[in-house]
């Protein structure tokens, strides 16, 4: 407050001392003086130091224009005074002001600038100018009368001075939108002397500490900004308590936690922007004191529980976002009451129950975003009161009944998703194109069908740039598309098009369209297409899941994602698809391509995250082509004719999550040279031609995040690898509270006048593995699950005691058959104990089960046959569930479930077989190398994998691969 009275005297002071000088002028008529001479010669030195440059790099302002052009001693325009942007006082002839906002200056500032010998200056606007990168100058501090600073969009760079903290008189500084930041001095520092402050806006500075608690003693502070600044730390809340704090913008730093005080005093707040934050908890009840808020934006942060019906008390409001949150319970009846919203943003959280009928009361509201939420009922009749509505967003809902044909009395609207619903009934697409300003219309899974009226006039009106009519079970492509050539999104996916794609298709929006998802359809022919395919802005292509054959298309250059699993395409990849520098995302999987891989795949490795080629005939080496700097998450080479050795410049791929090999003809020995990849989670090499030992000694390679690893139906020989998890971070393996997957986020937006579109791919990994004797395939492999199969090689030695005391504590599939193992089976497996399923059979184990395994209460399926096991098997729990082919094989075994019945010898005293005599029994190889599908139940599977079991002789398991894909389209 003391700092408020200062500011406040000081302004007084001004006032009396300008009355004095006032009643001094004799009564003559007041001539304003010239400007000081030197004065103008400093200014002109500053023309003189800049280049004007007319150039939308320089300002984006439509209204810009050079100011200093006026700036010449020619004619009778010597009084500086008089010039563009420049202001003197009246009494002195001083300058003490210059705004050259949008002055498209550029070039270079320095401390030496003329500017700063301006020494009277008390405002100072430089805003939406290119200065070249400069630093702000250290001798800003010559401008000590200096009030107003605005440096905003300016292209400064680098540390803020810290001489800018002597300018004691500052109320309003604005250096946002440069490249600048502050280190040393801290924030702190910066504004400790500048107690007059009353506006400060540092967005976009980089900052990189917390909020200083130095800035809730700024009485006098009407307006923080410190939008996406990298804070961190606790916000002070003393901050919200500043007696004349208006706006308060903290918007995008992720890093900054706070919480909402419980508002219990007179706050003239207007503005409250806290979004892409980690604001957390409830919204107090008092937020309903804040009666002078205007915008409310808590998009995207942690907050949760109710949202208080005191909201409705804030007349005010005209914006209102609380997205992306947790809020649940139902969407207060008391937001009718705010007359004056005419922005409504409610989505992804947890809300449900219906839409209050009271929100028709709200004539004013433009934008109406429910989606993804849980709600439920019929839409509103009184909807149509909302007549200024421009986009309304209702999708990803359980929204049921039909379409209200209120809706189609919204005579503005511009957007309307209705996507991913529980509507029914049937709706004429006529009805849609009568509203003249529709431009983007998503209907897709939301349980209607679309009757399109081939001949109606109005079908070459509108001008569309969003169709979502996934699954509106339409039998052919919309002959109205052909007049369309504005499109950016097509969405056609799910529906029962037939046949071929007409020719007309290849000239829709050439120029505009950015995705296009023609997937799970019918589809049997492109027709005589372009190569490569037309549209130059294209981002996504998505034909998965049709009948297609013929060669693969070659989209456009610009293309970053490329589906076309699950079809029956031919041939070679053409060596054009390597011009897609950009590529992110190519998934060829499951057709029936053949030939060698390009050599030009490193040309889309700087941007690639998925490769999956599964599935297909592909045949000769793997390129050896990654490099260092790839991006590469995920590969799937599986299920082909490689054959060569395994490619080494994958080591070069630091940042692999998932790596298949499986079934094909590699020849090569174990690639210990994958071991430093950091991130690697899963390596499958199944059913290949790979040979000789595994040496675990060598401390380089860790591989320290392998949790999935199968290396079955192969030759490795010598002792089992097990030590490589010795290397492993076994916190990962701690705590399964959470269901996250191995998967691949990427996300593209389609950007709009009126509102942006998001297209999100969540690519899980999916994987065959046998489980409890069956092949399985996942779909979706759950970030915890921990996996080993080493199975049907020609590993030997002895299962070490030490297996369970490694960092497998989560370990949930282990899978040792068919091997050469010797010695006894472990009474530390005990230790596992997460175990579901274990399998020891097929090798020369000799001794007896250990009773300690009936500890392991998560078994679900355990097979030691065809080995040498004597004596009793372990009674209880799950050993009780086990049927008798669990244990066959071993002819000194005896006990339920076996119909052999242990001697009273047999139980106290049990006699081993000793390894000489286990050389006679034979080896586990004389079985050609089959797979034993043990007729055992497989139960249920812990929740660990969301998988689909087959049979090893059904050929049918992957029909289907869009599966593994969840596509999220929404508002945003």
């Amino acid at each position: 407050m003391a700092s408020s009275l200062y500011c406040l005297k000081f302004v007084y002071l001004l006032s009396f001392l300008s009355t004095i000088h006032l009643v001094a002028v004799p009564s003559f008529s007041f001539v304003q003086p010239l400007c000081h001479g030197h004065e103008r010669s400093y200014l002109l030195q500053f023309k003189e130091s800049f280049a004007i440059i007319n150039n939308k790099s320089i300002s984006f302002d439509p209204s810009a224009y050079p100011k200093v052009a006026s700036w010449t001693l020619e004619g009778n325009n010597s009084d500086c005074c008089s010039w563009d942007g420049v202001e003197c006082d009246k009494s002195n002839g001083h300058v003490i002001g210059l705004d050259l906002n949008s002055s498209y200056l550029y070039g270079s500032i320095n401390s030496s600038s003329s500017l700063f010998n301006l020494v009277h200056l008390q405002r100072l606007n430089l805003a939406d100018n290119h200065f070249n990168h400069s630093q702000i100058p250290s001798t800003v501090s010559n401008l000590s009368k200096l009030t107003y600073l605005n440096l905003t969009n300016s292209t400064f760079s680098g540390q803020i001075p810290l001489e800018l903290s002597q300018l004691s008189q500052m109320s309003s500084l604005d250096l946002s939108y440069n490249h600048l930041e502050i280190k040393n001095p801290s924030l702190g520092r910066l504004v400790e002397n500048l107690t007059c402050l009353e506006n400060l806006d540092l967005s976009l500075v980089s900052i990189i500490s917390i909020v200083p608690n130095i800035l809730a003693n700024l009485s006098s502070l009407t307006s923080l900004r410190l939008y996406d600044c990298k804070l961190h730390g606790e916000f002070p809340v003393g901050i919200f308590k500043l007696p004349n704090l208006r706006v308060l913008n903290v918007r995008k730093n992720k890093g900054l936690t706070g919480y909402l005080p419980d508002f219990q005093w007179k706050s003239p707040l207007e503005e409250m922007i806290l979004a892409n934050t980690s604001f957390s908890g409830k919204l107090p009840a008092s937020v309903g004191n804040l009666g002078s808020l205007t915008e409310i934006d808590m998009r995207r942060c942690n907050f949760s529980g109710l949202i208080p019906s005191s909201l409705g008390n804030l007349t005010n409001l005209n914006y209102l976002d609380l997205s992306l949150n947790t809020f649940e319970g139902h969407i207060p009846s008391s937001f009718g009451n705010l007359i004056k919203l005419s922005f409504l943003h409610l989505a992804e959280n947890e809300l449900n129950g219906t839409i209050p009928f009271k929100l028709a009361n709200l004539t004013q509201l433009t934008h109406l975003f429910l989606y993804y939420n849980h709600l439920s009922g019929q839409i509103p009749f009184g909807l149509m009161n909302l007549t200024k509505l421009s986009s309304l967003g209702l999708a990803g809902n359980h929204f049921a009944g039909e379409i209200p044909s209120s809706i189609f009395n919204l005579e503005n609207l511009e957007a309307l998703d209705l996507s991913a619903n529980n509507f029914a009934g049937v709706v004429e697409f006529d009805k849609f194109v009568k509203l003249r300003k529709l431009t983007s219309l998503h209907l897709s899974d939301c349980g209607v069908s679309l009757i399109i009226n081939e001949t109606s006039d109005n079908t070459t009106l509108t001008k569309f740039q969003n169709l979502g009519l996934g699954s509106c079970n339409l039998s052919k492509f919309p002959n109205y598309l052909a007049n369309q050539d504005e499109l950016k999104w097509l969405h056609l996916a799910t529906n029962n098009i037939h046949g071929q794609v007409p020719e007309w298709f290849w000239n829709v929006s050439k120029e505009n369209l950015e995705v296009i998802d023609l997937s799970e359809n019918f589809l049997t022919s492109l027709g005589q297409y372009p190569v490569p395919l037309p549209w130059t802005r294209l981002a996504i292509l998505d034909i998965t899941s049709n009948r297609l054959q013929g060669s693969l298309p070659i989209p456009s250059f610009s293309t970053l994602e490329y589906h076309v699993s699950n079809n029956s395409f031919t041939g070679k990849i053409s060596e054009l698809i390597c011009n897609m520098s950009s590529l992110q995302v190519l998934d060829l999987s499951i057709n029936n391509l053949s030939g060698s891989l390009p050599q030009c795949l490193h040309n889309f490795g700087d941007s690639l995250l998925i490769l999956d080629l599964r599935r297909n005939t592909f045949e000769g080496s793997i390129p050896q082509t990654w490099t260092n700097g790839s991006k590469l998450l995920m590969i799937n080479f599986s299920q082909n004719k490689f054959q060569g050795l395994l490619p080494r410049s994958l080591a070069k791929c630091i940042m692999l999550k998932a790596l298949d090999f499986s079934n094909n003809q590699f020849n090569d020995t174990f690639p210990s040279w994958l071991g430093n990849l950091p991130n690697l989670k899963l390596l499958i090499l199944r059913s290949n031609k790979l040979y000789g030992p595994i040496s675990t000694h060598k401390a380089k390679y860790k591989f320290p995040s392998l949790q999935i690893f199968d290396l079955s139906y192969n030759s490795f020989t010598g002792s089992l690898p097990l030590k490589f998890f010795q290397y492993s971070n076994s916190s990962r393996f701690d705590s399964a509270s959470h269901l996250t997957y191995i998967e691949v986020n990427s996300s593209f937006i389609v950007q709009n006048s009126f509102q942006n579109y998001l297209w999100n791919l969540q690519y899980s990994y999916p994987m065959i593995m046998t489980n409890k004797g069956v092949v399985t395939d996942y779909k979706k492999v759950q970030e915890f699950f921990i996996a080993l199969d080493f199975s049907s090689n020609r590993f030997d030695g002895d299962i070490l005691e030490s297996i369970g005391n490694l960092n497998l504590k989560g370990l949930c599939l282990l899978n040792l058959s068919n091997n050469i193992l010797i010695g006894h089976i472990p009474q530390s497996l005990k230790n596992l104990v997460n175990l579901e399923s274990l399998d020891l059979s097929q090798n020369k184990l000799f001794g007896e089960i250990p009773q300690q395994l009936t500890q392991l209460t998560f078994l679900e399926s355990f097979n030691v046959s065809h080995n040498h096991l004597v004596g009793p098997i372990p009674q209880g729990k799950q050993f009780n569930t086990f049927p008798s082919n669990s244990f066959e094989g071993n002819p000194r075994l005896c006990g339920s479930p076996l119909t052999k019945k242990c001697e009273s010898s047999e139980v106290s005293l049990p006699s081993p077989t000793t390894p000489e005599e286990s050389k006679d029994l034979g080896s586990p190889f004389q079985f050609g190398w089959k797979i034993v599908l043990i007729g055992y139940g497989f139960g249920l599977v812990v929740g660990v994998i969301i998988g689909q079991v087959v049979s090893a002789r059904n050929h049918d398991w992957l029909i289907k691969t869009f599966g593994m894909r969840k596509l999220v389209r929404r508002l945003i």
